[in-house]
């Protein structure tokens, strides 16, 4: 018996339980510091380099790269490796997913990765370890190795558009999975929250997990208001 199209929508929500702030939720980083979304909006990290500087801080102290998966990176892993068809379309910047087990190749990171850093001059990319070890070393802002131009983090900052093809491969996915699990996400960042929708339109059973309402709960099948944590593994042990 064929096994159903699992897709799995994450936010920032999945990612508290490994020490990873969210944005939006009560305690989030823009509420804290609505100063903070200058920090990640391009326009002000191109023409301030007080703001790189403070971005850079920021970066060598959230300790993104020092994150462990939790247990609900493992449950979407676990799934995959139960055999079921599972594909992970991510808002999160964080690489969590992969290091928690799901293959590389069915991760699409629509908002990109904090993992590595890319010249806004020419191009050439890197890894972010070796950006901050500059920064250490006493660089507060430190440019292109290959051409002396800006880098910025692999990320999708405010302002920029996302890559047209892993949106694309994203909004496929959308439309042939079965199941949809939008977890610790607002639903509120388009285009990626706009996928929820999608899969729902084509058929798809639409679970929404998260702690705060979302403009897509009433297009639900299951909303569930539990701590990710525990419910995700859940859920998916459901699916499995």
């Amino acid at each position: 018996m064929k096994k159903p199209l699992v897709a799995v929508l994450s936010g920032a929500g999945i990612s508290t339980d490994s020490g990873i702030p969210d944005y939006r939720g009560p305690n989030g980083l823009w509420r804290r510091d609505p100063e903070a979304e200058k920090l990640v909006t391009y326009e002000y990290y191109m023409g301030d380099p007080e703001i790189r500087r403070r971005a850079w801080r920021m970066r060598r102290e959230a300790g993104t790269l020092h994150a462990r998966p939790n247990a609900a990176h493992r449950a979407v892993a676990e799934l995959e490796r139960a055999g079921v068809p599972v594909r992970v379309l991510t808002q999160n910047v964080d690489g969590l997913h992969q290091l928690a087990g799901m293959p590389a190749r069915k991760v699409l990171e629509l908002h990109g990765t904090a993992r590595g850093v890319v010249c806004t001059g020419c191009g050439a990319r890197g890894a972010m370890e070796d950006a901050l070890a500059r920064v250490d070393a006493g660089e507060e802002d430190p440019p292109c190795g290959a051409c002396g131009g800006v880098l910025k983090p692999a990320t999708v900052m405010f302002g920029e558009r996302l890559d047209p093809v892993v949106l694309g491969e994203a909004l496929s996915i959308a439309k042939a999975c079965e199941v949809f699990v939008a977890v610790g996400t607002s639903l509120q960042v388009q285009p990626a929250a706009g996928l929820a929708g999608v899969a729902a339109d084509h058929g798809a059973r639409l679970v929404v997990v998260n702690a705060e309402p979302t403009p897509y709960d009433d297009r639900a099948a299951e909303v569930i208001r539990e701590p990710i944590g525990t419910a995700l593994p859940e859920l998916l042990r459901g699916l499995g």
